[in-house]
């Protein structure tokens, strides 16, 4: 589905920006960091904390590269990709942040606050101090930084053959966004460390095929910046960003090998959805005219869909309720938990590769630098692991709230002047006990939004037009009735 954008101007974008504020405080989001947590932050930019005494090896050699989007400047991962005897080479840096931060010191304690990056259209709430979160920590092109590297030596399949961490000085050569990466991949153009992320990415889609494993290409509403005013479209992944994608999954499966085999870690855990569930989607499919033989698995399903597809979007849009119920897994001392596996990767895997914008992150990195290397993790790693799982449940809580609590209210400013109008939409879902009450998706504007008011049940995955009853910025609030 195409971006489409519609500008925010006016009395519209004073009471967004009122609202904005509003939500900030209704979800206790942080201000300013305290003066001493500042302190340290400088202190660490200018001075890192020396390496572990297996020291940092001098990697800067290589010619790493990031892919992020054009605005982005918090740069967790740069990679660097090539061909070995009979397979490839991955190498995947990540920014140290435990160079930075001193364990117990008023940093950490406001990173344990803190807990997630939180993006709104007006500002950013950083997990730490710009000063390193877009500055000393970040990969940045040109700027040489402390990182834990990745070494993953695949073999011709894309298998993980080896795998091998370390603490690294590393250089990015190169700030690469992922419309840039995929014109030069298409038209032929990139080099090769560059081109080999489509082989590799296919090389690794194919084995989450085998495995079971289901990644939803679905669009996403997203809203960006423009000249002081604020614009809210739908974003369709690239293939680049898929086969970027794979490199970070890639690495948190191999993370979470890592500490399964020294019986000490963090995972990020999925069960597998409830027979039920798996049971509504089938009637979906079968209200949405979509042919799902029995033998057909889920996850091979999932890929024979287009999602420019209305009644595939709507379909798509309904597979997302078997993402719920994730969350982490600590374990210790050799026992392991009950459940290892995230359902939707189909494999164990851990959240490693975003330290700069997720706390669980500096953690399993040192918990993968101990097992790589064949030592016991720090101490204050083991005695933060207990309360991690539900700081990042509650950091993850507030980060969903905050996603969505800012598209209602960009959503309901763009349409604050427009009730009674008239628009197309496709109905995505439909309640279980009230077919006359669902969601609808606008194509233009890009809106996602609550239906309600019809007498006959609503035609899920079909087009339809609607009548916009509600839009009120200061309740965050949006909502459409049959035309």
């Amino acid at each position: 589905m195409p971006r489409r954008h519609l500008r925010v101007s006016g009395a519209a974008e004073a009471q967004l920006c009122a609202a904005l504020r509003e939500l900030r405080t209704t979800l206790d989001v942080p201000g300013a960091f305290p003066a001493d947590a500042l302190a340290e932050a400088e202190r660490a930019a200018a001075a890192p904390h020396p390496p572990s005494p297996t020291g940092r090896a001098d990697a800067t050699d290589i010619p790493f590269f990031t892919i992020d989007p054009p605005a982005a400047v918090d740069l967790d991962q740069a990679m660097h990709l090539s061909r070995r005897d009979g397979g490839y080479r991955v190498r995947y840096a990540i920014a140290d942040v435990a160079a930075y931060v001193t364990p117990g010191g008023p940093l950490d304690a406001e990173a344990h606050r803190r807990v997630t990056t939180l993006y709104f259209p007006d500002e950013k709430v950083p997990l730490h101090p710009t000063v390193l979160s877009e500055g000393a920590a970040s990969l940045l092109p040109g700027q040489t930084c402390p990182a834990v590297l990745w070494t993953l030596d695949l073999d011709a399949e894309g298998r993980t053959v080896a795998t091998h961490v370390a603490r690294a000085a590393v250089r990015s050569r190169a700030k690469l966004d992922y419309e840039s990466v995929q014109r030069a991949i298409d038209d032929g153009t990139a080099e090769d460390p560059v081109a080999l992320l489509r082989e590799i990415g296919r090389l690794r889609e194919q084995l989450e095929t085998e495995r079971g494993g289901i990644s939803l290409n679905v669009p996403e509403q997203e809203i960006t910046e423009r000249d002081g005013r604020y614009e809210l479209g739908y974003r369709a992944p690239l293939p680049a960003d898929g086969w970027n994608a794979q490199i970070s999954l890639l690495t948190g499966m191999a993370a979470a090998d890592l500490m399964l085999a020294a019986g000490t870690g963090i995972l990020r855990t999925l069960p597998a959805a409830p027979d039920g569930a798996v049971g509504r989607l089938r009637r979906t499919a079968r209200a949405l005219h979509i042919d799902w033989p029995h033998h057909v698995p889920y996850a091979q399903l999932i890929r024979s869909l287009d999602p420019k597809k209305p009644h595939h979007a709507a379909f798509l849009q309904e597979c997302t309720t078997l993402l719920r119920g994730a969350g982490y897994t600590v374990f210790s001392g050799g026992t392991l938990p009950d459940l290892t596996v995230h359902a939707a990767v189909a494999a164990p895997y851990a959240h490693c590769t975003a330290p700069l914008r997720r706390l669980s992150d500096r953690y399993a990195s040192e918990l993968c630098l101990a097992a790589s290397a064949g030592t016991a993790p720090p101490e204050w790693v083991l005695a933060a692991l207990p309360a991690l799982p539900k700081e990042m449940a509650e950091g993850t809580r507030r980060a969903n709230a905050v996603e969505r609590g800012c598209v209602d209210i960009v959503e309901a400013a763009l349409l604050k002047d427009r009730i009674g109008d008239i628009f197309e939409a496709c109905v995505v879902d439909v309640k279980d006990h009230e077919p006359a009450v669902g969601t609808v998706q606008l194509t233009d504007p890009a809106v996602v939004a609550r239906i309600e008011g019809g007498t006959a049940p609503l035609p899920l995955g079909e087009r339809l037009r609607v009548r916009l009853t509600q839009a009120d910025p200061g309740a965050a609030k949006v909502q459409f009735a049959p035309a």
